[in-house]
């Protein structure tokens, strides 16, 4: 599997599956809460899990990703002091070790909701599943019969009776809530190749992130602010250097056409398309780019961007003279059809 990166006038391709997953780099900037672009982690929730846990695997990542679900959320800072060996990993039975020894002795994963059924009540796969599904759904006749059935298999392998009956509601509180580790492991796989993207070619990276949200001013804002932070350049648009997306150049990030407010991607495209040579005045523009393509809107709102600064006249005299602009450009036109 590859992404495609472009970088200034030519495209990179990453190899996925050729990333290591053991970046200190990564890691430290994720543990820094850095998370814009990053795959699920985004949300306030997560930027402050990850600076309390400081993440230094791809082990740390999965079980965060799971810890910001309802059920394991409550035990957010016994994990981060137990990975910090600040407070002492224990389990209610030795056999609950292997199950819970990844994470610091905490129920984190439905999976091993489901390992705890069958390697300490001798459930079955299937009915450890059914148990699973129950606890889910909270059927509160169902997770009663489960429950006798747990304590009765526990005891039958010699588990005294009140330690089962503990580790069965630590289940029960979970299970109900809880995340599953298929599912977390393949958010967290992602969320590193992100995070590894963003710190070796971070350039590139911002500008696929600002163009995946041209559609939300918000959402470019502050994606823009986070490229402020990082020391990335965004330069303004530009009528004759800007494409319809947001483009690494210089070492800085080219404004995207289409991300300007009333312009969009079809005037951007049509706009780019006409760009076989440098549009040299506003008036040059308006006869080469259709009004029907660009609109007197969108005219206005890439004046006020700046991304007519470099034809000469100020962004207020340009405002002034459009509409005498615009009426030449149809003029002419009509006189080239004409003829």
């Amino acid at each position: 599997r590859t992404v495609k990166l472009v970088k200034q006038h030519h495209n990179r391709d990453i190899d996925l599956d050729a990333i290591p997953l053991d970046c200190p780099e990564v890691y430290t900037r994720l543990s820094q809460g850095d998370t814009a672009g990053v795959f699920q982690m985004e949300s306030n929730l997560y930027r402050d899990l990850l600076r309390q846990i400081q993440p230094t695997n791809i082990h740390d990542l999965v079980a965060i990703l799971a810890l910001g679900r309802p059920g394991p959320m409550d035990r957010i800072k016994d994990y981060a002091q137990r990975k910090k060996q600040q407070q002492q990993v224990t389990y209610l039975h030795p056999a609950l070790e292997p199950i819970l020894r990844d994470t610091y002795g905490i129920m984190i994963y439905q999976e091993q909701v489901m390992r705890i059924a069958m390697d300490l009540a001798g459930y079955t796969p299937g009915q450890a599943d059914s148990l699973r599904r129950g606890m889910g759904k909270k059927m509160p006749e169902l997770i009663a019969a489960e429950k006798e059935r747990f304590i009765k298999g526990a005891v039958a392998k010699g588990i005294d009776e009140k330690i089962a009956e503990a580790i069965f509601q630590d289940m029960e509180k979970f299970a109900g809530y809880g995340f599953n580790l298929s599912h977390s492991a393949a958010y967290a796989l992602i969320s590193y190749q992100t995070a590894y993207l963003k710190e070796h070619y971070p350039i590139e990276f911002m500008a696929a992130c600002l163009s995946s949200v041209m559609g939300s001013t918000d959402r470019v804002v502050s994606y823009v602010q986070s490229c402020e932070r990082m020391g990335i350049p965004v330069l303004p648009p530009d009528i004759n250097q800007s494409h319809v997306d947001f483009t690494p150049v210089d070492g800085a990030i080219r404004f995207g056409l289409g991300a300007v407010k009333n312009v969009g991607t079809k005037a951007a495209w049509g706009i780019v398309q006409r760009r076989d040579k440098p549009f040299t005045s506003l008036l040059d523009f308006c006869k080469r780019v259709p009004s029907e393509l660009c609109n007197r809107s969108a005219l206005e709102s890439l004046i006020k961007a700046g991304a007519f600064d470099g034809l000469g006249p100020s962004r207020a005299a340009m405002l002034q003279v459009l509409p005498d602009v615009l009426a030449m450009a149809e003029q002419d036109k009509r006189r080239e059809a004409s003829m």
